[in-house]
């Protein structure tokens, strides 16, 4: 055996130990074995009569709890084991509330010791009601709004007409008051009451300099539609084409990916941190940063396969779900990854430490040097078409089609003068296949023919 968050070894008895049996019985209980040294070696105890009688009357009168104390024998050497079970309400010894972190005791204070303290007491910070001398005005429209989300998950919703019988409903009420979580939900004036409840984005050119910055602020349905909106039209590059006469553009990040981290964001944030819910854009790459870790339940890894969902705030999940926003299997952040495939991205990085939790997007940069050849005189040459193939050698032609605006009869050519040049070839169905891409030192050395101008525009008349 060796020393790990449950197990401990000890020569002799002190009463300093007290530490190690709260320790345990805070965190997922564990074992103190009396006469072995560090390695787990018997070394034995002759005073354990003494501790049998002694230890169980001292453990309750300092810490509360009775734990099961029991004699083994090894090699005819005594050994005392102390057996701690978890406890269901926090535990102190001496005032002081400690826990097990791998083979060692902590002792928690500050921020860490109220969120201890509250996850004991089995409550979430958004169920705690307000104690204002008045209740906060609601928005009435974001709760309106709400109505016709829930309408699938929620039926009965559409019959009520008055907005308190709808938060009630949503038991966002306790005894007359309201609960943090509707007014963080729905509230008219949701900073008003809790300032640090905002969203800020960034446009940043390095970690230290930024040039262009915004704070989205209302009840987090206001934040969570606004925050996407102002992305998209301020802060991200988007590829376009052309559909007939009208203009069809496409975010060089899924906006549907966005939408769900930040949902995620959202939801799991500590609420009792001062730190904003961040957006950071880069050249190359976008963070989606929240204060609050992981649930000590959850790895990273566990975050790359279906998992349990375990909220940090249940009501703001609850009410997300009931809006058909969230789904409740832990599927949130799968979709994401799915998302950022299917727009030929790098897998997004979950990352966390410090009380920080984030997720970083990465962008596609081939693809985008791509569409902005096309855009910059490119137009239907060999040269732009081998650049998105070798960007995403599983892109068809409808893909190309779509970020290029070009004919399907002007890229089917293209495709036909690589083949010829020996430079692509299609392995597989239309579906299932994708392209293999003969390297070039330099794609701008790829020859386009004087007459491609004038061949594009016969095929698009066709078309």
């Amino acid at each position: 055996m060796i020393e790990t968050d449950n197990i401990e070894f000890k020569r002799e008895w002190r009463d300093e130990f007290l530490r190690v049996i709260c320790a345990f019985a805070n965190t997922n209980g564990g074992i103190i074995y009396i006469g072995k040294d560090d390695d787990g070696n018997d070394t034995g105890i002759d005073d354990y009569k003494e501790l049998l009688e002694m230890l169980p009357n001292k453990i309750n009168s300092k810490i509360g709890i009775i734990p099961e104390i029991r004699i083994s024998k090894s090699n005819k050497k005594k050994v005392l084991e102390i057996r701690v079970n978890t406890s269901s309400v926090p535990v102190s010894y001496n005032g002081k509330f400690y826990i097990r972190s791998g083979s060692v005791v902590v002792e928690l204070q500050g921020k860490k010791l109220s969120d201890f303290l509250l996850r004991k007491s089995g409550n979430t910070w958004d169920n705690i009601s307000i104690d204002v001398g008045t209740n906060p005005e609601m928005d009435s429209n974001t709760i309106q709004l709400f109505k016709r989300y829930a309408i699938d998950r929620l039926p009965s919703i559409n019959s009520e007409k008055n907005d308190r019988a709808i938060i009630e409903k949503l038991n966002l009420v306790d005894s007359h008051k309201l609960k943090r979580a509707a007014i963080i939900l729905f509230g008219k004036n949701t900073q008003k009451y809790f300032p640090q409840a905002h969203t800020r984005i960034g446009r940043f050119l390095s970690e230290s300099e930024i040039i262009a910055s915004d704070i989205v602020e209302g009840n987090l349905f206001q934040q969570l539609e606004n925050s996407i909106d102002i992305l998209r039209k301020k802060y991200l590059l988007n590829l376009f084409h052309f559909e007939g006469i009208h203009r069809r553009e496409k975010s060089v990040y899924p906006v549907e990916a966005l939408r769900e981290a930040l949902l995620n964001a959202l939801i799991h944030r500590d609420y009792t941190s001062t730190a904003s819910t961040q957006i950071r854009v880069y050249d190359d790459k976008l963070l989606i940063m929240n204060a609050g870790e992981l649930p000590d339940e959850l790895t990273i890894e566990d975050l790359k396969k279906h998992h349990l969902s375990i909220p940090r705030n249940a009501l703001l999940a609850d009410v997300f779900y009931k809006a058909g926003f969230i789904e409740i299997w832990g599927s949130g952040t799968l979709k994401i990854i799915e998302a950022c495939k299917m727009n030929r991205m790098a897998e997004p990085v979950f990352n966390q430490g410090k009380g920080i939790f984030e997720i970083t997007f990465f962008m596609n940069k081939d693809l985008i040097t791509a569409a902005k050849d096309v855009g910059q005189g490119f137009k239907g040459s060999v040269k732009a078409v081998y650049d998105f193939i070798k960007a995403d050698p599983q892109i068809t032609i409808p893909g190309i089609v779509d970020n290029t605006g070009l004919s399907e009869s002007t890229i089917a050519r293209k495709i036909a003068e690589l083949k010829k040049m020996k430079l692509i070839l299609r392995i597989g169905g239309r579906k299932e296949g994708y392209w293999r891409v003969s390297e070039v030192k330099n794609s701008d050395s790829i020859p386009d023919k004087k007459d491609d101008m004038k061949d594009d525009k016969k095929d698009d008349k066709k078309d």
